[in-house]
């Protein structure tokens, strides 16, 4: 159902008529995504870009309330209880650490096979190399993480990955690795190169 439908008889707040171009496009984008064709995608595959539109449709919502603050806290809230706008997501997205998340679902421990939160909430650089580029299965999203994005956003299934992306990875993941080495004890490095030396010396 039209959006606009939904909102018969209901008294909208001053500012609406601002947005509403965008919130209708947004809507129809919604629309095409789930109306999209199924044919050669996997199951999960089908919601992927239902969860990008929807992250989008509230970051544009967000940014107008939060970063540029030219929305009316009466007109968030109608927003809101009017489900226009995702409430529960635009606050994840002020508290630290979430800036960027991608959805709620990412961070539904039980929703994983191991408890924790999805892949996409680890950074890139700190994933093993056959990992870098997986999407999460049922958001789409390969990282939603403060950092890895270009512009502040996340890094989606269908994200190009430029080199400016490659190489912050790259960047995080040597310092990742040259932490992991200042940190390693002493005697295990000493064991370690032990057996390195007895290996070259077998050969």
């Amino acid at each position: 159902m039209s959006f606009r439908r939904r909102l018969k008889g209901k008294k909208i707040p001053e500012g609406f008529d601002a947005i509403e171009p965008a919130i209708e496009e947004f809507e129809q984008q919604m629309r095409d995504a789930v109306s999209e064709e199924h044919e050669g995608k996997r199951k999960n595959e089908l919601g992927w870009r239902i969860h990008r539109v929807h992250w989008e449709k509230n970051r544009f919502l967000f940014d107008l309330m939060y970063k540029r603050k030219v929305m009316k806290r009466e007109l968030y809230d109608w927003l809101v209880r009017e489900k226009i706008a995702d409430g529960n997501l635009i606050s994840k997205w002020r508290k630290p650490g979430y800036e960027n998340l991608c959805s709620l679902l990412s961070i539904q421990k039980s929703s994983t096979n191991f408890g924790t939160t999805s892949l996409c909430r680890v950074p890139m650089g700190s994933r093993a190399p056959q990992q870098r580029l997986t999407p999460n299965v049922r958001t789409g999203c390969i990282s939603c993480c403060s950092g890895d994005g270009i512009m502040g956003g996340p890094i989606w299934w269908n994200t190009p990955i430029t080199e400016e992306v490659e190489a912050k990875v790259n960047k995080k993941r040597k310092a990742n690795e040259a932490q992991e080495e200042d940190e390693e004890d002493p005697a295990v490095a000493a064991r370690i190169a032990a057996l390195r030396k007895e290996m070259a010396a077998g050969k």
